[in-house]
């Protein structure tokens, strides 16, 4: 069994927390609003008041929260707790800049910086099939290869080094894929409305032929039964749109669909609809 500190349990890290459980593993849950956490105690979870009363005798803590400005942040309020070998799994999307800046505050305090984040939204986390894309040194793939199974239903291991931000950067150019391809998704369904015919029409033609994949059946049919149940929020989308767009900046390359993809996100952020899954992406073909 490995204790965990799990830091932030919306969809997701809740989700990841079950999963720990059921594996056998020891978990201590906290989130910024606590009634988000305290469903887990009947999971078994211990809930924590604070990051550092989470962190206080886990062997991995792991971040799955907004930002980078938030996890160094609640890092820092658990930093009291922190000694030296803990495992540090940065979970959570991040932007490429991000990494050096948490990796160096780990080093600081001791802790070995894991650069981990997620492919996958609500169902895979549910399902303990995420993917875990990660980067760090060894000594700590021995601690984390029980943690990630009970989670993910595969790791790749890209880099030695954390601070690299291997891992982050590979999901950013993952996760630009589907962004893209719903907001390409939701203007065919939009287009084929707004011309008069009925939008399922469009999944006559594309269901089973060489267009058709599984990620289109299950956007489609969201968008058909405007059903936005939120699996990944808009607002997230929203975020990773621009990290997307400073990363390839950087690299000097350009990312026209995603900024595009981020236009439509924020029309349905003004609409109200921030909290809606990425799906909704569909209003934004109206408004």
């Amino acid at each position: 069994m490995t204790q965990i500190a799990m830091l932030g349990t919306g969809i997701m890290g809740a989700a990841m927390a079950r999963n720990l459980l059921k594996n056998g593993h020891g978990v201590a849950a906290w989130n910024r609003t606590r009634e988000r956490a305290e469903p887990l105690a009947a999971d078994g979870a211990a809930v924590a008041g604070s990051p550092a009363e989470a962190v206080a005798g886990a062997d991995v803590v792991m971040t799955m929260l907004n930002d980078g400005d938030t996890a160094l942040a609640v890092m820092a309020e658990a930093a009291p707790a922190l000694r030296d070998g803990q495992v540090w799994a940065q979970m959570g999307t991040v932007g490429v800049d991000d990494v050096p800046r948490l990796a160096a505050f780990a080093a600081e305090h001791g802790a070995t910086f894991v650069d981990s984040p997620v492919q996958g939204t609500k169902q895979p986390a549910e399902q303990g099939t995420l993917m875990v894309l990660a980067a760090g040194p060894q000594d700590a793939r021995t601690v984390l290869g029980p943690v990630f199974d009970a989670i993910g239903s595969r790791t790749v291991w890209l880099d030695e080094d954390g601070a690299g931000g291997a891992g982050t950067r590979l999901k950013l150019a993952a996760v630009s894929y589907a962004i893209s391809l719903t907001s390409v998704i939701a203007e065919s369904i939009a287009l084929t409305k707004g011309l008069g015919l009925d939008p399922a029409l469009l999944g006559e033609v594309l269901t089973g032929g060489p267009l058709d994949n599984a990620y289109l059946q299950i956007k489609m049919k969201a968008m058909l039964a405007d059903d936005f149940t939120t699996s990944f929020a808009v607002r997230n989308a929203e975020k990773n749109t621009r990290l997307i767009h400073d990363a390839a900046a950087s690299a000097g390359v350009r990312v026209d669909v995603n900024d595009a993809a981020g236009d439509r996100f924020r029309r349905v952020i003004e609409q109200g609809h921030g909290d809606e899954d990425m799906a909704a992406t569909y209003r934004a073909s109206f408004g």
